[in-house]
């Protein structure tokens, strides 16, 4: 039989927000159950760019993606939170005071409140258009991400693509690649002024290579492993770059996925909520992090974690009705079962 599971508050994505959130919701006595649609917890930090540094988290000059995730899973061991990965949350339901919720693997989860945490929802990569990618993309060759930057050590690596993480790649492995090459269709990057001025620095000292104006054309090859990269100009004048691997960072295609049929208040696939507690237009449903927007919302980790101790303090007169509570500091009241 599919599990029934009770507990306090469900949170719908296991990225930095969503397990911050069963640290907020933990200190306040509520258990929760954590639910995400990737195999591993930590969202896009996780599966996007886990070396990447991150330079905005209070107190933290600079820490790794995965090493922020790390850190945050331990500081949430205390709490004890039921994780279910690998499944998404495909309805939501009423029964009395209860909200219902139905995962794609059968699960059942019967809460008090729930908050979406979701990120930019369910995602993935946008995708070249190029013959033979699926079979380059089974070997290796091309991917949208690096988990370990040692992978691409000694490798011919050609970068497309005009955004942050295009840049961010660029810089960092121009140490560890035998050689780097930029594609991108125009001489300005959209990527944040600081960067896109190492990038070019780096060009003008030999340790990248930039091919502009220039796009994706073709790849060379047996299929698997990659021998070139084709590129052309507007005008169709093509050139092959050696490579053994093609990173790819064209954006994510993103879609909201069964939670746009909640009847949740949609603002070009964000949702709407109240600023001061988090909460949606549906009684017991709160959103925090980047799918969460008001006015003046920033979508900066840090605002989602502030989102979060929010959002649970929000929920807490549903999970104890009748029970005041006192806001105290942590340093004042300490880890509950630490």
């Amino acid at each position: 039989m599919a599990a029934v599971i009770e507990t306090d508050v469900a949170i719908i994505g296991a990225g930095p927000v969503g397990l911050f959130a069963v640290f907020e919701c933990g200190m306040l006595r509520m258990k929760c159950v954590v639910i995400d649609a990737l195999e591993a917890v930590g969202g896009q930090c996780t599966a996007l760019y886990p070396e990447k540094p991150i330079y905005d988290i209070p107190a933290l000059p600079a820490i790794a993606a995965a090493d922020l995730i790390g850190q945050l899973e331990k500081q949430i061991e205390p709490f004890a939170p039921v994780t279910l990965l690998g499944r998404r949350v495909e309805a939501l339901l009423r029964e009395g005071e209860m909200i219902v919720l139905g995962t794609s693997a059968g699960e059942t989860i019967r809460c008090k409140a729930v908050i979406i945490a979701a990120g930019a929802g369910a995602f993935g990569p946008n995708r070249p258009p190029l013959d033979g990618l699926a079979g380059y993309e089974a070997g290796g060759a091309v991917r949208y991400m690096v988990s370990r930057r040692e992978e691409m050590r000694g490798k011919r690596v050609v970068i497309a693509g005009g955004g942050d993480s295009a840049v961010d790649w660029a810089l960092s492995l121009k140490g560890v690649a035998a050689k780097v090459t930029v594609v991108h269709r125009r001489p300005k990057f959209r990527a944040a002024p600081e960067t896109a001025a190492q990038l070019d620095a780096a060009a003008a000292k030999g340790e990248v290579d930039m091919v502009i104006p220039y796009q994706l054309h073709g790849l060379k090859g047996d299929g698997s492993t990659l021998e070139a990269v084709t590129v052309a100009t507007l005008k169709g004048e093509e050139r092959d770059i050696p490579a053994d691997h093609l990173l790819a960072f064209f954006g994510l295609s993103m879609e909201l996925g069964p939670i746009a049929e909640w009847g949740l208040g949609l603002d070009r696939h964000h949702i709407a909520v109240e600023p001061s507690t988090c909460a949606t237009n549906v009684d017991g449903v709160f959103a925090i992090g980047d799918i969460a927007t008001y006015p003046g919302k920033l979508k900066l980790i840090l605002q989602g974690f502030s989102e979060a101790a929010m959002a649970a303090h929000a929920i807490h007169p549903r999970v104890f009705p009748g029970e005041a509570l006192h806001f105290e500091y942590s340093t004042s009241k300490g880890v509950p079962g630490s």
